[in-house]
This record gives structure tokens, sequence and C-alpha cells, in this order.
């Protein structure tokens, strides 16, 4: 049998795609929804959606018309996770010290190369009731929050020049950067420093701090974040955030065998131009 051409291929992977990204965003979703939301006809989003039925990604409600996506899905992001087991598993304990010392909530977020976004692997919540809401798997800008900016102002200075034209620097707030040079200072600073904060630049009334995680090569391979209301950060405790942060990102950099001296964080000779 003949193969599509390859413009068929490509559109109607897309469809397919576009139709779990729309089954993702709710619990269920009627067809006549989906095939709007997903821009195609209804016999076009039923036939898509009768061969992932087939194939186990996709459950029919009831009687309904209404469509969901199965735990076969979640199976497969389980195992994407569980390539992060490790990292994951040595920073819980430090990360929940973090929230014992801070009371607010605390994530782990690992760089995604091919978004130039960090994705959240890891959250503890906050101690008190009124707390922001992070869910695992979340994507934000790298240029806007304090773990894209730890994640890549530890990166390799030829990497950093040759990715920082490229973040797009959507605004978000007021706050946002969207300048390339002003990210770049930003960043420098972040290394002299030793940790990289925001302050309402992705989320108005957020603000966050974070620090890098280095694997046994001293690659950073991840960060981790505190963040707060703005109203309940307390400039006068700064020195106990970043003494905690420091802490938290330093345990979980030695149990990934990272054996440099963390204390500075700063690489000799780097520099962010």
């Amino acid at each position: 049998m003949p193969l599509p051409p390859k413009q068929d291929s490509v559109a109607a992977v897309l469809k397919v795609f576009a139709v779990l990204e729309a089954l993702a965003e709710d619990r269920t979703v009627s067809l006549t929804e989906l095939s709007q939301r997903v821009m195609t006809s209804k016999s076009t989003a039923y036939r898509l959606l009768q061969t992932m039925q087939e194939l186990g990604y996709v459950e029919q409600e009831g009687d309904t018309d209404k469509y969901g996506l199965t735990l076969k899905v979640y199976d497969l992001g389980a195992k994407v996770l569980n390539r992060r087991a490790d990292l994951i598993k040595v920073a819980d304990k430090p990360m929940a010290e973090l929230v014992q010392q801070t009371h607010e909530a605390v994530h782990l977020g690992i760089l995604d190369p091919q978004t130039n976004s960090v994705v959240y692997i890891h959250k503890l919540d906050s101690l008190y009731n009124l707390f922001l809401q992070s869910p695992i798997g979340k994507r934000n800008p790298l240029f806007s929050t304090s773990l894209g900016k730890a994640l890549l102002a530890w990166r390799d200075d030829d990497d950093l020049q040759a990715v920082l034209p490229k973040l797009g620097y959507l605004k978000q707030t007021p706050n946002t950067i969207t300048d390339p040079v002003v990210l770049a200072a930003q960043l420098k600073m972040a290394r002299q420093q030793g940790y990289a904060e925001e302050c309402e630049e992705s989320e108005l009334g957020v603000r966050c701090m974070a620090v890098p995680v280095f694997d046994h090569i001293g690659k950073v391979v991840a960060a981790i974040s505190v963040s707060f209301p703005v109203f309940r950060f307390d400039e006068n405790r700064r020195a106990d955030y970043v003494r905690e942060l420091r802490k938290a990102g330093r345990s979980t950099s030695q149990g990934l065998g990272f054996s440099g001296d963390y204390a500075p964080l700063v690489r000799s000779g780097a520099t962010v131009a």
C-alpha cells in the first residue's frame, strides 16, 4: 500500500496531538466542542477519537458524546518522569526541609530545550491555607521565572549566548523582562549573589527565589525555588531564605554526586556578557 503524502501525514499527526491537548485541558469534552477547539470537522474528530479509543488512550463517558483521556496517557507521562526519578527522590527531603523553614511552596524544575521553558517535575505545597497553584507538568518561560533564570545563569557561556535571543520574551505582567540585554545582566547578578529571583514577572502578586542543582560532573540539571505571595515576603528574612535555599540546592546536588564547592555558586572565570 503506498504511503500517504508526507504533508497529509504531518497534518494527521498534528490533529491527533491537538485532540490529546484539548482533552488534557478538561476532564471530558463533547465531540462538538472538541472539533471546534482543534478546528476540524466533527466527522474527522470522531474518526480520530474512535482510533484513540481502540488504542486505549480515550474513553467515552457513558452514553453521552463526551470524551476523556484514560490512565494509559498517565502511564506514558509516568514513564517519562521515571527517568527523573532519582532527581526527584534526592530532592524531596531537602525540599521538605525548605518548606518547614519558609512555610512556602517549593518547586523543582528542569529545562525543556525543545520549548525553551522550565517544567515543574516536583512540588511541595505551602503550609499556609493560601498557597500558589502550580501543578506538576506545568511549563513557564525561562526569562520570567526564578527557576528559569537559575537554569540559564549557570549554563556554559556559549550555550547561554546562543539561547538568549530565542526566548520569545512575551510580556506576561508589567514587570516581565523583554530585553535580552537586561536578562543577561540579571543572570550575571544571579551568579554573583548565588541565587536567581523574580518579582511579579511571571504572575502578579508572586515572587520567587531559586538556586541551581548540579550533577556529578558539575552540570546544571535542575533548579529549586521557593515561592511567596508578595505580601508574605519578609525582606528582613532574605538572608534566611537564601541560606535555606542554598542548603537545599547543595544537598540535592551532593545527592546526585556533585563534589564541588557549592557555597559561592560562581564558576571560576564564568561571565555573562
